[in-house]
């Protein structure tokens, strides 16, 4: 059976089918990877038409992370499915609490989600960061409280929880109340793949690949 085995063929061949559903968006360079990547990663054209961005979110984004932003989040599942190298060509670094024994305990003394209590322990240390939530809508609420009540501000918020329960009712209040730049999809659809692959288009742009292959330490082919 033919077939590409090339991985890098395989994602250009990916990206140039992806293109046909993203080029009359009226989008910048920038914000087309931040969708394509979306599409990619679930495999799901129709994120075409609902990821939602405020104006200038990818740049605030890129800028971020090209000034030494870390990135913070509510699972262990995007930070997993965060490129590595392109970390550490930003000199950048991912943060989640959710397994935390403090947060824990926390969680369970204010009577809250462990996403909630990690949000709040957080604190301070988002202002200026990149926020990336996959999974929880009650982190997404935490993390605007925390910009709303307590003048935390990150940098970027991509707010991305999947789901039935309050996943499109949080993306749908990032949207009329944030203070700051967000990137978000509508409805249910969503989830940790897919906000990893948005801070991964955000790391990616300006990141030579043959560097991302000599931090991996592999030979560019």
């Amino acid at each position: 059976m033919e077939f590409v085995k090339n991985p890098k063929a395989i994602e250009d061949k990916s990206m140039e089918i992806i293109y046909d559903y993203v080029k009359d968006l009226g989008l910048t360079e920038d914000e087309i990877r931040v969708v394509s990547r979306t599409i990619h990663a679930s495999g799901d054209v129709e994120y075409a038409k609902l990821v939602r961005m405020s104006p200038n979110a990818v740049q605030h984004g890129i800028d971020a992370l090209n000034n030494g932003a870390h990135i913070y989040t509510d699972v262990e599942m995007v930070r997993t499915g965060i490129s590595k190298p392109a970390l550490v060509l930003h000199n950048s670094e991912v943060h989640c609490l959710i397994k935390d024994e403090g947060v824990a305990k926390l969680a369970k003394e204010l009577g809250v989600t462990r996403s909630i209590a990690a949000m709040r322990t957080f604190g301070k240390q988002l202002e200026g960061q990149i926020v990336a939530i996959g999974n929880a809508p009650t982190a997404l609420y935490e993390v605007l409280r925390l910009a709303l009540e307590e003048g935390v501000k990150p940098a970027l918020i991509i707010g991305i929880p999947v789901g039935f329960v309050g996943a499109a009712e949080s993306k749908e209040y990032l949207t009329e109340v944030s203070p700051v730049p967000y990137i978000t999809v509508e409805g249910n659809k969503g989830g940790s793949p897919i906000a990893a692959s948005v801070c991964n288009a955000l790391l990616y742009t300006g990141v030579k690949r043959n560097d991302m292959l000599q931090v991996e330490g592999k030979e560019s082919k």
